[in-house]
């Protein structure tokens, strides 16, 4: 068994108030759960306007499939228009660790 996790963090564009962050952050994840059936959500910077952490975790029986999996929602990120990936932590887990 293997699980992979990312860590996204993010700086949102003309954002002023949280309410409008939840507006960008909300679709990010839900895009993430819908097309890579992957568990998602904000774990950081929630009460911060412009920043925002978004965790993602997988778990599969196969490194290949995991890799793939987390490489297509990383390029999914990245190619938002309206946020800025500043940085991705990526960490693989083994049921052995």
């Amino acid at each position: 068994m293997y699980v992979g996790t990312l860590s996204f963090d993010l700086l949102l564009g003309d954002v002023r108030s949280l309410k409008e962050k939840r507006s960008v952050v909300r679709p990010i994840v839900a895009e993430l759960q819908r097309k890579f059936a992957v568990s998602v959500a904000e774990t950081g910077s929630q009460n911060l306007h412009r920043r925002t952490q978004i965790g993602v975790a997988m778990v599969s029986g196969d490194t290949g499939h995991l890799t793939d999996v987390l490489d297509r929602c990383e390029r999914m990120v990245a190619g938002r228009p309206e946020v800025e990936l500043l940085s991705v932590r990526r960490r693989m887990h083994t049921d052995e660790d």
